[in-house]
């Protein structure tokens, strides 16, 4: 099998295209090619990875009046010429893109030349990019059940699959007595994780700040992941904290903790929440206002009508109101479990492995 990928600018796009493309490994001989950007985050992650990786020059459209859009056509122009010719010589059975800018004049290309063709939106309300590419691919995937209507008269391309990300959660071997242990913490504790993203979320940083001494109530254990920025700062603000509340810069192997968590705050991005549905845990969810159309909020809505999640929003978030719903959650913690359990897709990356499968075949 060989396949191009191309999917890029953060990494929402590109771990869910790393856990494809593991699973192809692990099921079937394969050649790779990863067509990104050189100043998007893939340019390190795909080549430490070890995964052959050539790269174009785009940029993302605006979405008001810019001269900045003339520039991105004469780009995507350039780089449909560049992509023809890499196409050209690799010859993939497939192309698959996994979202953001880079992915369009890579799959318009591709379509055009005949080539079978997938685009995996990770969210709930999908990028300009794959509602573009929408008309050309063969098939859409999909990671929301009920975001198909988003793509109009394209959604009969539209198939549920989940995030692969959550594939390689649901695979890892995770001890949660162990996993606590490791930290120090008290078994019979309820323990929250709060994180922000990679680089911390100074609005959540600050709503847990204020909530931490009302702690001293209650028997919980907390894990707060700062983000590397915020780090030092908030360890001088607290100074010296019990055992059970630990403060932790960054976590390389979140996931194995999160297993042992009885609740997690976070922000709503797709690859987070399908971590979370694929584990089973209850969250308190706070979108990103920052991100474009409020897609987190989009996101966190299944995951809230189904009472797996609660929300509060940034704008509304304070120290009082985060431990009122910390305090909610806990005594839900069964039933909430329940209802994000129901959710996960565990067999993502194996589903879509499938139906790329499926679309080969149907090119012979």
């Amino acid at each position: 099998m060989r396949i191009v990928v191309s999917g890029g600018g953060t990494g929402g796009h590109i771990y869910p295209a790393l856990a494809m493309i593991r699973e192809i490994e692990r099921r079937t001989a394969c050649e790779v090619l990863y067509i990104g950007t050189e100043n998007g985050l893939e340019a390190d992650i795909v080549r430490r990875a070890g995964i052959p990786f050539e790269s174009i020059e785009i940029s993302g459209l605006r979405r008001s009046l810019s001269f900045e859009n003339v520039k991105t056509g004469f780009r995507f122009m350039k780089s449909v010429v560049r992509v023809r010719k890499l196409l050209r010589d690799f010859q993939p059975d497939i192309v698959v893109g996994t979202g953001g800018f880079v992915c369009g004049p890579v799959l318009y290309t591709a379509a055009k030349m005949g080539y079978k063709t997938l685009v995996h939106e990770q969210n709930s309300l999908p990028g300009i990019t794959n509602k573009f590419l929408a008309r050309y691919v063969d098939r859409v995937a999909l990671s929301f059940k009920g975001s198909g209507h988003h793509f109009g008269k394209n959604e009969g391309k539209t198939i549920l699959i989940g995030n692969p990300r959550a594939s390689e959660v649901a695979m890892l071997q995770i001890d949660p007595i162990e996993e606590k242990q490791k930290y120090g913490f008290e078994q019979e504790r309820s323990l929250i994780v709060v994180y922000g993203g990679s680089r911390g979320a100074p609005a959540i940083n600050k709503a847990v700040v204020e909530m931490i001494p009302k702690l001293s109530t209650t028997d919980w254990s907390l894990l707060f992941v700062t983000g590397q920025v915020h780090y030092e700062d908030i360890q001088t603000q607290l100074g010296t904290l019990p055992d059970r509340i630990q403060l932790r810069p960054f976590i390389y192997d979140l996931p194995l903790i999160l297993k042992a968590s009885q609740l997690v705050i976070s922000r709503s991005g797709a690859s987070t929440l399908a971590e979370l549905t694929t584990l089973g845990l209850p969250s308190i969810l706070i979108p990103s206002p920052y991100v474009t159309e409020n897609h987190q909020e989009v996101n966190a809505s299944s995951l809230v009508e189904t009472g797996a999640s609660l929300l509060i929003r940034e704008s509304e978030l304070t120290g009082d109101r985060l431990f009122d719903a910390c305090t909610k959650a806990i005594a839900n913690q069964a039933s909430m479990s329940k209802a994000s359990l129901a959710l996960g897709m565990p067999n993502a990356a194996s589903d879509l492995v499938d139906e790329l499968l499926r679309l080969i075949q149907q090119k012979n």
